[in-house]
């Protein structure tokens, strides 16, 4: 790693794993240009002063809590785990998974008050133990680090404690969930000492670019035809970052319109605008957008 220069920013981030394709096209969308394939121990980019260092997972707190890098995206189930000293800067809005409770199907229990005293297989023993602890439940907490989900089949565990995201491998090892831990997504960490020094600056443009990319999730970006005297209630029904962009069409009293709609309303919004006679609607999803 001698070629990385001390001024840039360093980013680690997964090198293989569950977040490591949608944390590279996350950078991208932030405009960081890159390149990335397994064998890269880090990158350089190109068009802004930020090193990304390739790592494992579990060693990226770490990295981070040391000043060996400035910043880190890494799962929230790893810092629930490891409780490292850095300082959490931004939920990513990827990686949405939950750390959940599970049995096998044909065992006969209702809740987690079932399993007071059986054996728990996990690869996350700290979170577990303070579960149960909390729960005032007392267990027996086996640490596994590979395939949780095989050891109640292997008689080594009646129950395990497992991270999942779609659930199909659960159901692959007739597993059924008792309960949810907690919920994870990727987030954005730094060294403490990188927020008070010389690179201050830095990480503020960074994360602005970032911002720019999580607020783009919230909206789509929006084009139609539509009567000139529908304009001030399209301007109602679309309150999005700013008043709609509009231009004449070659058909007279007609105009083509050019707003953002909000996510959560998007079906909603749409079907108003058909309804005062908005046509040949067009949507395309936000990339980026301008702080």
């Amino acid at each position: 790693m001698a070629n990385i220069n001390n001024k840039n920013l360093k980013l680690a981030i997964q090198k293989q794993g569950r977040l490591t394709d949608e944390t590279i096209d996350f950078l991208r969308k932030s405009g960081l240009e890159f390149e990335s394939y397994k064998q890269r121990l880090f990158s350089t980019c190109r068009n802004f002063p930020m090193e990304i260092l390739y790592v494992r997972d579990d060693d990226i707190p770490d990295y981070v809590a040391s000043g060996n890098v400035d910043l880190g995206i890494v799962g929230q189930n790893i810092l629930n785990e490891e409780r490292p000293k850095v300082k959490k800067l931004l939920n990513l809005r990827y990686g949405f998974c939950s750390l959940i409770v599970a049995v096998p199907k044909e065992l006969d229990i209702k809740d987690i008050k079932g399993l007071r005293n059986k054996i728990i297989a996990t690869s996350y023993p700290e979170s577990t133990k303070k579960f149960f602890q909390d729960n005032n439940i007392p267990v027996e907490v086996v640490s596994i680090s590979g395939s949780v989900e095989i050891t109640p089949a292997l008689g080594i565990a009646q129950a395990v404690v497992d991270l999942t995201s779609t659930g199909s491998t659960l159901a692959l090892n007739d597993l059924r969930v008792l309960t949810k831990v907690y919920d994870s997504e990727a987030v954005l960490i730094a060294n403490e000492e990188t927020l008070r020094n010389g690179k201050k600056d830095l990480l503020n443009k960074l994360i602005t670019r970032f911002k720019g990319v999580l607020s783009a999730k919230d909206y789509k970006y929006v084009m139609m035809n539509a009567p000139v005297d529908a304009l001030p209630r399209i301007k109602k029904i679309t309150p999005g970052l700013k008043s709609p962009t509009t231009s004449p069409l070659a058909k007279e009293g007609w105009i083509s319109v050019q707003t953002v709609i909000k996510e959560d309303v998007f079906w909603e919004t749409i079907e108003r605008l058909k309804q005062i006679g908005a046509t040949g609607i067009i949507v395309l999803p936000i990339e980026k957008m301008i702080i």
